[in-house]
């Protein structure tokens, strides 16, 4: 490994950052200054630039960011919350339960954070406000919940992991010392979401009942209702069959993610226009657009990103730091908590999807010379990043709930603090206890 080169890709990546240099930016303007000083042929920076994004898994990006868009505008989110409204019922915090349910069902058919918190938010923040919840508390549940999107499956992160993580070949020195790893793959990454996403959603719902409990926020209800539950499962019906029919036909092999993906928009779009009626057409070209704005950002970020990476691990720089973290230890509980503190910090001042495309390169070659599997390091990453959402300075949720909610961020921040610490707990039961990634994808025969 060359030094000089770690200084000039580090260094100059940040001090692009500092003045206020795009992320994209940064990291290609780092990169070819690499380059430069390595004095390889600029044309390589392009050709390695240009494959990062000619993946056919990369199609489900866009597709999926596209049906999640769709799927509020047709009144499929609506009508999950609903569901989770009557599924609440007599329970201390019910709105608040309702809420983390709710971006539970989202997040199975958006795969995006601010996008769950958005579409959730809107409806329950004033449902709750109407019921006694104090606005900034009912904000920050929203908040918080809203991270779900990116761990339950189909998730945007994990497409972007999962496509950072296939060039990456696990070491020679890792195979040798640990023996052959599990294969990674996409439908791998979303059959492990499943577990994680529910443990990390119970810990808020865990949360939500303690503070409701000493607040005294009642249920909906004096007692569940099946009548009500059975008509919001009629009138939802069709919103409940889009998770089922994309997860359903990625686990049984019917088709790949990026198809499922397609699916989800046609699919969308009967129920929209035929079913429930609500899809219009500017509705239709919000989404679009939605989608072009959403999908052009992140590609350009990878396509600086695997370039910034290729030079990472050609320099073998994620060697030595795994041979700097075994000096100082080889337990794997105190490793995993220095990765979780890292990862903690990243996800407070860089976006999720850029924060996967840099990290990868560096963290993943580290855990294999580790022995770590690496579909559990994708579930770790994504699920450390959620927080992220709801942490400041970058904190998107909570930007998207105060907007939608009217309180401000620093109010909203003054009562996400007990969430924050309920998801770091269960963050750190995920990465020591891998089987509870691990053991569905087994199951179903990965």
């Amino acid at each position: 490994m060359e030094e000089y080169l770690v200084t000039i890709l580090f260094g100059g990546f940040f001090v692009l950052l500092l003045l206020g240099a795009p992320i994209t930016v940064s990291l290609a303007g780092s990169a070819m200054l690499a380059f430069m000083a390595l004095d390889k042929n600029p044309i390589a920076f392009v050709q390695i630039a240009f494959t990062s994004v000619g993946s056919f898994p990369l199609m489900a990006l866009p597709a999926f960011v596209l049906a999640g868009a769709l799927m509020e505008a047709a009144g499929i989110s609506k009508r999950l919350v609903d569901i989770a409204e009557t599924m609440a019922g007599p329970i201390t915090g019910g709105l608040g339960a309702a809420t983390v349910l709710a971006c539970l069902f989202f997040g199975a058919i958006s795969g995006s954070g601010p996008a769950t918190t958005a579409a959730v938010g809107m409806l329950m923040i004033p449902a709750m406000t109407k019921r006694n919840y104090e606005k900034s508390y009912a904000s920050a549940v929203t908040a918080s919940a809203g991270g779900l999107g990116i761990i339950i499956p189909p998730s945007i992160p994990m497409v972007i992991f999962g496509i950072s993580a296939l060039g990456l070949a696990p070491p020679a020195e890792a195979i040798a010392k640990f023996g052959e790893f599990d294969s990674l793959s996409i439908p791998k990454l979303f059959v492990a979401g499943v577990v994680p996403g529910l443990i990390m959603a119970l810990s808020l719902m865990t949360m939500n009942y303690i503070i409701s409990k000493k607040r005294g926020y009642r249920g909906l209800t004096e007692k569940w209702s099946f009548g009500d539950i059975g008509g919001a499962l009629r009138r939802g019906i069709w919103s409940l069959l889009a998770p089922v029919i994309i997860l359903g036909g990625i686990y049984t092999g019917l088709f790949t993610p990026t198809e499922s993906a397609i699916v989800a928009i046609f699919y969308t779009l009967f129920v929209g226009i035929f079913l429930h009626r609500e899809l219009k057409f500017a509705a239709l070209l919000n989404s679009l657009r939605t989608t072009t704005w959403i999908t052009g950002r992140v590609l350009l970020i990878l396509f600086a990103a695997t370039v910034f990476g290729r030079l990472l691990v050609e320099q073998q720089i994620p060697a030595t730091v795994a041979a700097s973290l075994l000096s100082l230890t080889d337990n794997m509980y105190l490793i995993w908590s220095i990765m979780i503190v890292f990862l903690l910090f990243v996800g407070m001042f860089m976006e999720t999807l850029a924060a996967i495309m840099i990290l990868v390169p560096v963290l993943l070659p580290v855990m294999y010379m580790l022995g770590a599997d690496p579909t559990h390091v994708g579930i770790v990453v994504i699920c450390a990043l959620s927080i992220g959402f709801m942490t400041l300075p970058l904190g998107e949720n909570l930007f998207v709930a105060s907007g939608i909610g009217g309180s401000t961020v620093e109010e909203i921040v003054a009562r996400v603090h007990p969430f924050v610490l309920a998801q770091v707990c269960a963050l750190f039961v995920i990465a020591f206890f891998p089987v509870l990634s691990l053991w569905l994808p087994r199951l179903v025969g990965y």
